[in-house]
């Protein structure tokens, strides 16, 4: 059974809706599982809490990692 962890910058449900239907198609073309096999996990995190090049995402260009 495919388990998908997704750590990223909060995104609307909308995007999250698109991107776990597309993973799991990709999920059941490739590998022939069924739909109900593929688990999918989103882990937000505020920019506050997350760094790039050693400068946090809220302090950069555009407030985004």
């Amino acid at each position: 059974m495919p388990i998908v962890t997704i750590q990223q910058s909060p995104r609307s449900v909308e995007m999250k809706r698109e991107l776990a239907r597309r993973i799991t198609d990709a999920f059941v073309t490739t590998y022939g599982v069924r739909e109900e096999a593929v688990q999918i996990f989103f882990a937000e995190t505020d920019h506050e809490n997350w760094a790039k090049a050693g400068e946090l995402a809220c302090d950069r260009s555009g407030g985004q990692g």
